[in-house]
Protein backbone atom coordinates (compact mmCIF):
# COMPACT_ATOMS: atom_id res chain seq x y z
CA UNK A 1 0.00 0.00 0.00
CA UNK A 2 2.92 2.37 0.63
CA UNK A 3 3.96 2.11 -3.01
CA UNK A 4 0.55 2.48 -4.69
CA UNK A 5 -0.46 6.13 -5.05
CA UNK A 6 -4.08 5.25 -5.83
CA UNK A 7 -4.52 4.10 -2.24
CA UNK A 8 -3.50 7.56 -1.00
CA UNK A 9 -6.07 9.70 -2.84
CA UNK A 10 -8.18 10.26 0.28
CA UNK A 11 -5.11 11.31 2.26
CA UNK A 12 -4.11 13.71 -0.50
CA UNK A 13 -7.57 15.25 -0.66
CA UNK A 14 -7.76 15.70 3.11
CA UNK A 15 -4.25 17.16 3.23
CA UNK A 16 -5.09 19.61 0.45
CA UNK A 17 -8.17 20.79 2.33
CA UNK A 18 -6.38 21.29 5.65
CA UNK A 19 -3.27 22.92 4.16
CA UNK A 20 -5.37 25.11 1.87
CA UNK A 21 -7.49 26.32 4.78
CA UNK A 22 -4.41 27.12 6.88
CA UNK A 23 -2.81 28.94 3.96
CA UNK A 24 -5.95 31.06 3.56
CA UNK A 25 -6.01 31.89 7.26
CA UNK A 26 -2.35 32.86 7.07
CA UNK A 27 -3.10 35.34 4.30
CA UNK A 28 -5.89 36.88 6.38
CA UNK A 29 -3.56 37.26 9.38
CA UNK A 30 -0.82 38.72 7.21
CA UNK A 31 -3.14 41.23 5.59
CA UNK A 32 -4.33 42.44 8.99
CA UNK A 33 -0.77 42.82 10.27
CA UNK A 34 0.78 44.01 7.00
CA UNK A 35 2.32 47.25 8.31
CA UNK A 36 4.14 45.55 11.18
CA UNK A 37 5.40 42.79 8.89
CA UNK A 38 6.70 45.33 6.37
CA UNK A 39 8.86 46.89 9.08
CA UNK A 40 10.69 43.70 10.13
CA UNK A 41 12.86 41.36 8.06
CA UNK A 42 12.61 38.74 10.82
CA UNK A 43 8.81 38.76 10.81
CA UNK A 44 8.60 38.75 7.00
CA UNK A 45 10.97 35.78 6.88
CA UNK A 46 8.98 33.86 9.51
CA UNK A 47 5.76 34.60 7.63
CA UNK A 48 7.35 33.36 4.41
CA UNK A 49 8.55 30.21 6.20
CA UNK A 50 5.03 29.55 7.36
CA UNK A 51 3.74 29.97 3.83
CA UNK A 52 6.38 27.57 2.49
CA UNK A 53 5.51 24.96 5.12
CA UNK A 54 1.80 25.13 4.33
CA UNK A 55 2.45 25.15 0.58
CA UNK A 56 4.71 22.11 0.96
CA UNK A 57 1.68 20.18 2.19
CA UNK A 58 -0.44 21.62 -0.62
CA UNK A 59 2.16 20.52 -3.20
CA UNK A 60 2.45 17.07 -1.65
CA UNK A 61 -1.32 16.74 -1.95
CA UNK A 62 -1.38 17.94 -5.56
CA UNK A 63 1.31 15.53 -6.76
CA UNK A 64 -0.23 12.72 -4.74
CA UNK A 65 -3.69 13.00 -6.30
CA UNK A 66 -2.45 13.58 -9.86
CA UNK A 67 -2.70 10.44 -12.00
CA UNK A 68 0.88 9.57 -12.87
CA UNK A 69 3.43 6.76 -12.76
CA UNK A 70 5.10 5.87 -9.48
CA UNK A 71 8.50 7.04 -10.73
CA UNK A 72 7.15 10.48 -11.62
CA UNK A 73 5.53 10.83 -8.19
CA UNK A 74 8.78 9.85 -6.46
CA UNK A 75 10.77 12.34 -8.51
CA UNK A 76 8.24 15.09 -7.84
CA UNK A 77 8.36 14.43 -4.10
CA UNK A 78 12.16 14.66 -4.20
CA UNK A 79 11.87 17.97 -6.08
CA UNK A 80 9.35 19.35 -3.56
CA UNK A 81 11.68 18.32 -0.73
CA UNK A 82 14.74 19.93 -2.31
CA UNK A 83 13.06 23.20 -3.22
CA UNK A 84 11.20 23.60 0.07
CA UNK A 85 14.28 22.63 2.09
CA UNK A 86 16.49 25.21 0.38
CA UNK A 87 13.87 27.95 0.67
CA UNK A 88 13.25 27.18 4.36
CA UNK A 89 16.99 27.23 5.08
CA UNK A 90 17.47 30.57 3.31
CA UNK A 91 14.47 32.10 5.10
CA UNK A 92 15.66 30.79 8.48
CA UNK A 93 19.09 32.35 8.02
CA UNK A 94 17.55 35.59 6.79
CA UNK A 95 15.27 35.75 9.84
CA UNK A 96 18.03 35.24 12.38
CA UNK A 97 17.18 34.01 15.85
CA UNK A 98 15.43 35.64 18.73
CA UNK A 99 17.61 37.19 21.40
CA UNK A 100 15.20 36.36 24.23
CA UNK A 101 15.54 33.17 26.25
CA UNK A 102 11.85 32.33 26.47
CA UNK A 103 9.74 29.57 25.04
CA UNK A 104 9.61 31.28 21.65
CA UNK A 105 13.36 30.89 21.15
CA UNK A 106 13.23 27.21 22.10
CA UNK A 107 10.37 26.51 19.70
CA UNK A 108 12.07 28.55 16.97
CA UNK A 109 15.24 26.47 17.26
CA UNK A 110 13.42 23.15 17.11
CA UNK A 111 10.66 24.00 14.64
CA UNK A 112 10.35 21.09 12.18
CA UNK A 113 11.36 23.03 9.05
CA UNK A 114 14.22 20.75 8.03
CA UNK A 115 12.41 17.66 9.26
CA UNK A 116 9.60 18.35 6.79
CA UNK A 117 11.93 18.46 3.80
CA UNK A 118 13.85 15.38 4.90
CA UNK A 119 10.67 13.32 5.43
CA UNK A 120 9.28 14.31 2.01
CA UNK A 121 12.62 13.34 0.44
CA UNK A 122 12.58 9.99 2.25
CA UNK A 123 9.04 9.35 0.97
CA UNK A 124 10.10 10.12 -2.61
CA UNK A 125 13.28 8.07 -2.42
CA UNK A 126 11.71 5.02 -0.77
CA UNK A 127 8.84 5.18 -3.28
CA UNK A 128 11.34 5.10 -6.15
CA UNK A 129 13.26 2.25 -4.53
CA UNK A 130 10.07 0.43 -3.51
CA UNK A 131 11.64 -0.28 -0.15
CA UNK A 132 11.59 1.46 3.20
CA UNK A 133 8.03 2.65 3.56
CA UNK A 134 7.26 4.71 0.47
CA UNK A 135 4.28 7.00 0.86
CA UNK A 136 3.86 6.17 4.54
CA UNK A 137 6.60 8.77 5.14
CA UNK A 138 4.17 11.43 3.93
CA UNK A 139 2.16 11.13 7.14
CA UNK A 140 4.91 12.45 9.45
CA UNK A 141 6.02 14.86 6.69
CA UNK A 142 2.54 16.39 6.52
CA UNK A 143 2.30 16.55 10.32
CA UNK A 144 5.73 18.23 10.53
CA UNK A 145 4.76 20.68 7.78
CA UNK A 146 1.45 21.65 9.35
CA UNK A 147 2.75 21.75 12.92
CA UNK A 148 5.83 23.70 11.79
CA UNK A 149 3.61 26.18 9.98
CA UNK A 150 1.38 26.66 13.01
CA UNK A 151 4.43 27.06 15.28
CA UNK A 152 5.96 29.65 12.95
CA UNK A 153 2.66 31.51 12.70
CA UNK A 154 2.39 31.56 16.47
CA UNK A 155 5.99 32.84 16.79
CA UNK A 156 5.61 35.79 14.48
CA UNK A 157 2.08 36.67 15.63
CA UNK A 158 3.26 36.68 19.26
CA UNK A 159 6.11 38.98 18.27
CA UNK A 160 3.69 41.26 16.44
CA UNK A 161 1.53 41.55 19.53
CA UNK A 162 4.53 42.05 21.82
Amino acid sequence: MGYTAAMWLGFGEALAAVAGALTGLLFVALSVMGDALAASLNLRSRAAQTLVLFMTSVLIAVVLVAPQPRAALGAELLAVAAVSGVILLVLDRRAGHASDRGVARYIERFSPNTVTAVLVAVAGLTLLLQAGGGLYWLIPAAVASLVGGVVNAWLFLVRLAG
